[in-house]
This record gives structure tokens, C-alpha cells and sequence, in this order.
């Protein structure tokens, strides 16, 4: 899993090198897949359940599970790329929010918050800690400021699948749920938004958008839980 995280990890910095204005959507898309068929990798999410493409492409006020498409990303944009790479049986889960040229303040604090929520969420990724402990901790980055935290969706286990138990959340009580144990492998992703962070899905069956039209972020790790502390396979 450790492998497959670093390849993750290098598409992933790839991909940003290639966020600016005037790149489509779908030409990342494309960009993804050749990189992974090209080392002998899989798009692990085109085909799951239905879904026709190798990385999801969130677009400002879309918090998850964007559609690349034509659309052409401009100065100001925020977009969130996520993946799911399969190599030799093993997955690796990673997203990571670019900003698309010069963004404006508000988007860049909702950057740096998005990221701190999930380092410190990373951070309670330890033997003995809780779920609960780490949505605590994204709780309290999001009310140091004016967001929210999306509960619809968390993170999960993965492994030899792309989701397996536990379903890992973002909103709940410190010293409850699940108690992590060393050789669990799990993803920590939790999404802000700025105004509310109810979301809904579109015509598609896929986009999830927030329903007062405010921006998201998403930064995703792949972690390990070791004895010697949380293990980051997708940097």
C-alpha cells in the first residue's frame, strides 16, 4: 500500500503542476490516465459503480465528485482533484485542492483550513485514539472560522477495496466511535465549505454541491495507523 501511496502521490503533484487557467477538466482527466497505464496502475474509480472517469474534478461549489468535462478552469477557481490509484491488488486514496491562477483571500483561508483540518485530524490517527477524536479535531479547526464541516460524506478503510469498514467521519464527538487499532488503514478527507455546509446531488447522480452556492475544499491523505504513530502512504 505504501507503493501504491507514493504513486498516488506523485500523480497527484503532477496534476497540480498542470492546474491553470485555460486547461479543461477532462484534459487532466486524461493526463491521469495515461500516467497510471503508462506504470502498469489503475484508475481504481472509472467503472465503480458506473462512474466513467479516472479522477473526480470539483470545481468551486462543487464539494465532491465532480465530472471532468470541457469546462475550462479560469483565474480565481478552486478545484479539488481525487483519485483512487490500484497497483498490484493494493489502493491509495488522495485529494488535494488547487488554486487556479491568483484566487482571492477568502478562497486562500478556506485552503489553508481545509489542510489544517486534515493534519489535524491526521493527527489523533493513532492506536488507543477514536474516530470521534478525529472529527473533534476537524470540528475545531472549522469553528476557528466561518465554515463548515460536510457530514454526508467522510472518509472509509481501504485496502485491497476501495472502501472498507470503518466509515471514518468528520463531524462528531471526541472518545467516541471506533477505536483505532495498529495495521488499520484509513482515509482522512474531510471537506469545508464556506456558509453552510449542507450539499445535494445534481442531475448527473454524481456532483455533490453545496446547496447555498458556497466554496469547498478538500485536502485527502491515505494514513496507516502504526505503533510508532499515523503513517502518511500518499505523500
Amino acid at each position: 500500500m505504501a507503493a501504491t501511496g507514493r504513486l498516488a502521490g506523485r500523480l497527484r503533484r503532477e496534476l497540480g503542476k498542470r492546474v491553470t487557467p485555460g486547461v479543461s477538466t477532462l484534459e487532466l482527466n486524461r493526463y491521469a490516465e495515461r500516467y497510471l497505464e503508462e506504470r502498469g496502475a489503475i484508475a481504481a474509480q472509472k467503472g465503480y459503480h458506473g462512474y466513467p472517469y479516472a479522477i473526480c474534478t470539483a470545481v468551486n461549489d462543487c464539494a465532491c465528485h465532480g465530472m471532468p468535462s470541457e469546462r475550462i478552469l479560469k483565474e480565481g477557481d478552486l478545484v479539488t482533484l481525487d483519485f483512487v490509484v490500484e497497483w498490484n491488488g493494493w489502493m491509495a486514496d488522495t485529494a488535494w485542492t488547487f488554486p487556479v491562477g491568483r484566487i482571492s483571500n477568502e478562497a486562500k483561508r478556506l485552503r489553508k483550513a481545509a489542510y489544517e483540518a486534515m493534519t489535524r485530524g491526521i493527527e489523533y490517527a493513532r492506536v488507543g485514539r477514536t474516530l470521534g477524536d478525529i472529527a473533534a479535531a476537524v470540528g475545531r479547526v472549522a469553528d476557528s472560522g466561518p465554515y463548515g464541516v460536510v457530514s454526508q460524506f467522510g472518509g472509509h478503510g481501504i485496502g485491497k477495496s476501495m472502501h472498507e469498514p470503518p466509515e471514518v467521519p468528520f463531524v462528531g464527538a471526541a472518545r467516541t466511535g471506533h477505536k483505532l487499532r495498529e495495521g488499520m488503514v484509513i482515509t482522512i478527507e474531510p471537506i469545508l465549505t464556506i456558509g453552510s455546509p449542507e450539499v445535494y446531488i445534481g442531475e448527473d447522480g454524481w456532483t455533490v454541491l453545496t446547496v447555498e452556492g458556497g466554496i469547498a475544499a478538500q485536502f485527502e491523505h491515505t494514513v496507516a495507523i502504526a505503533s510508532e504513530g499515523p503513517i502518511l502512504l500518499t505523500k
